[in-house]
């Protein structure tokens, strides 16, 4: 089992940018993949995009590919979200996830789960 703690969400503008963090601790965190989901009031639960441990394998969805980019360090137990040219579509409550290899992009598949963070833009 893995903790998981987002925070980088905010208000921003359309065609503005934000970078999510999430700062991990407890198991091991190399032996996890990552993945980013959000949520929107109303909707169902969405994949963003997911990294295995190594950074060797990167998942994204359709409808933020070419905007966002998920990274890992995980000499600091971290996985990032650099989201860019945000939309009004992409407000949501962003959570990041972790599960035990292989990588998958199933919401259910992912375990362990951070709080979420807000992430509201503005048109």
């Amino acid at each position: 089992q893995v903790q998981l703690v987002e925070s980088g969400g905010g208000l921003v503008q359309a065609g503005g940018s934000l970078r999510l963090s999430c700062a991990a601790s407890g198991s091991s965190f190399v032996l996890y993949a990552l993945g980013w989901f959000r949520q929107a009031p109303g909707k169902e639960r969405e994949f963003v995009a997911a990294i295995t441990w190594s950074g060797s394998t990167i998942y994204d969805s359709d409808s933020v590919k070419g905007r966002f980019t998920i990274s890992r360090d995980n000499a600091k137990n971290t996985v990032y979200l650099q989201m860019n040219s945000l939309k009004p579509e992409d407000t949501a409550v962003y959570y990041c996830a972790a599960k035990r290899v292989p990588i998958t992009t199933i919401s259910s598949d992912f375990g362990s789960w951070g709080q979420g963070t807000q992430v509201t833009v503005s048109s």
